[in-house]
């Protein structure tokens, strides 16, 4: 029987969404609680990848994330951004964003409008000499690099910030009949709180492959998975699930 289901997410803002349609329609409760959280690295920790943020004349940002751990890092390191220094970013969003560190300008500030950095090339194409630094999570893949790499771009990856396990509270009990998780840090953070635990009949739904083979690799069965073309989010494949499975 499914009753209680963790989300290892926050609660969504709107009190109508589709976790709460499917408690309504399904007699099902959906607890919300984040199992990772984000740390940035202090300078000492930076200087160890003998990286200096000054020797680049734009940075590739990702993230909100990654413009607040930049700036922060720059004014731990004592370092003065210039003026000149061009921002290339993977959203309009995380452009409006450098708004609360520079002032913003449209011949230093670069945006994709459809959220992935091929989008810039012409940009970059257009400015030879630029030298780009990228800043990064600790879990990350080299997709983007590699692929401004097959177009003559070299790009330095630089580690500023890196996703860990969230203790679990010791008065809290880690009994649900379904976890829902979206990440393989999400995973390593079950595994980090819960040496001992044993999936037994608890159920697992998986959002992205990584985090599907994360599961697997820890020898967990995966009963629910996103995105597929039935199911493109984790929300539609719960919801199948449910249908199938919940009188």
């Amino acid at each position: 029987m499914i009753q209680n289901i963790l989300v290892s997410q926050p609660r969504p803002m709107s009190e109508r969404n589709p976790y709460s349609e499917m408690e309504e329609r399904f007699g099902v409760k959906f607890e919300f609680r984040q199992l990772i959280h984000v740390e940035g690295l202090d300078a000492h920790e930076f200087r160890q990848q003998r990286i200096n943020p000054l020797d680049y004349t734009a940075v590739l940002l990702n993230s909100r994330l990654g413009v607040d751990h930049y700036f922060r890092l720059c004014e731990e390191l004592r370092l003065k951004v210039p003026e000149t220094m061009h921002y290339y970013c993977i959203s309009d969003a995380v452009a409006n964003y450098l708004q609360k560190y520079i002032q913003y300008r449209k011949r230093r500030v670069f945006f994709s409008e459809h959220n992935n950095f091929e989008d810039l090339l012409p940009t970059m194409n257009r400015r030879p000499t630029e030298k780009y630094l990228m800043v990064m999570s600790d879990v990350h893949n080299d997709s983007t690099i590699n692929m401004l790499a097959e177009h003559n771009i070299e790009v330095k990856p630089a580690v500023m910030y890196r996703t860990v396990a969230t203790p679990w509270p010791a008065e809290k009990s880690f009994n649900y009949d379904m976890l829902v998780l979206f990440t393989p840090t999400g995973v390593a953070s079950i595994r980090k709180n819960f040496p001992d635990w044993k999936q037994g009949k608890t159920l697992l739904a998986c959002f992205g492959q990584n985090t599907v083979a994360a599961a697997v690799e820890e020898g967990w069965k995966v009963a629910i998975k996103a995105p597929t073309p039935e199911s493109p989010s984790i929300t539609t494949a719960i919801e199948r699930y449910l249908e199938a499975h919940v009188s």
